[in-house]
């Protein structure tokens, strides 16, 4: 089991046939394309992965069917979302129990919480559960921001091992930072500000959970690379290619939160054949053809489409 949880680790998307089913065959293939294409760690079950439309069947699935493949390559994580701890619990037994090296787990959803009782609420999921637990402040999702008191609190007590950061809130992010390093570094700070990693990395974030690298992982690679080793223009520089491929997550227009971003990293993912199709669960609403049209455009202006996606060693 991994004791530090550092690089890039992406939320992965779920496949899924036209029917809404899940697409195992292209979740294989997926798996491969971010393993090879450099990433230290898979996130499933996440909001990229469309957590909220799977059954705790289908969860399972996913789970199970990422952990085989993957095959020790790499620490796979697995989101946890529910509406109170004990619901918590069942989620990351269940997750623990088909080999995930760690859960991520948010504030709770639905239920209505006090920093106090949010803080008890990680504390009995590490407790119940026998993988390290990864926090995760998501407040758009979950209406509660994780503070750092609370934060460095659990990290003290040895609840938490890292968290990911996806708040937007960039202050508080640079003050967990400093935080950690001033309490000794317990927390791997993880951001999910996929198009401000540079920076972010240059402040002294431990990696990134970017949904974009579904589609690129090989320049996330390459941007991680060069903040390791320093290179900051190199950095950069590929943070700007970066940010032009993200654009096709503001192509789609009219659509929900949960359609349009993430339909546009499927569709992608479609066009470059990683997976078989771009569907989405019901009742999110598909992504029209002149955004499809769009997205293939930035796709070949950032060198992707017409560029060989997968490699023999990706296939079956």
């Amino acid at each position: 089991m991994p004791t530090t949880f550092r690089g890039m680790i992406p939320p992965v998307v779920t496949p899924m046939r036209p029917d809404g089913s899940v697409d195992l065959e292209s979740l294989d293939r997926l798996v491969d394309h971010l393993v090879v294409g450099g990433m230290n760690g898979l996130f499933v079950l996440g909001s990229s992965g469309q957590v909220a439309y799977l059954t705790d069947e289908e969860r399972d699935l996913v789970t199970a069917r990422v952990v085989a493949r993957t095959a020790g390559r790499i620490p796979v994580v697995c989101g946890t979302p529910d509406m109170s701890a004990r619901r918590v619990i069942e989620q990351g037994r269940r997750a623990a129990a088909l080999g995930v090296d760690a859960i991520v787990v948010t504030a709770p959803v639905y239920s209505l919480n006090d920093s106090a009782e949010i803080a008890d609420h990680f504390r009995m999921v590490a407790e119940a559960v026998d993988v390290p637990v990864i926090a995760y402040d998501v407040p758009v999702r979950v209406r509660s921001k994780l503070g750092l008191d609370t934060l460095m609190g659990l990290a003290a007590d040895g609840h938490i091992c890292a968290v990911k950061d996806s708040s937007g809130d960039d202050v508080g992010f640079r003050r967990l930072v400093a935080a950690n390093e001033a309490a000794g570094h317990p927390l791997d700070v993880l951001s999910g500000h996929e198009v401000m990693l540079d920076g972010i990395f240059l402040l002294g974030a431990d990696g990134a959970v970017p949904g974009l690298a579904n589609v690129d992982p090989a320049a996330y690679t390459r941007l991680w690379q060069a903040a390791e080793r320093g290179d900051w223009a190199a950095a950069k520089a590929e943070q700007d290619r970066i940010a032009a491929l993200f654009e096709i997550a503001f192509v789609p227009v009219g659509l929900s939160g949960d359609s349009g971003g993430i339909g546009a990293f499927k569709a992608a993912l479609a066009s470059l054949g990683v997976i078989d199709s771009g569907a989405m669960p019901a009742p999110l609403r598909p992504l029209p053809d002149d955004a499809l049209a769009r997205i293939d455009e930035i796709l070949g202006s950032v060198g992707l489409l017409g560029a060989p996606a997968l490699d023999g060693a990706l296939a079956g």
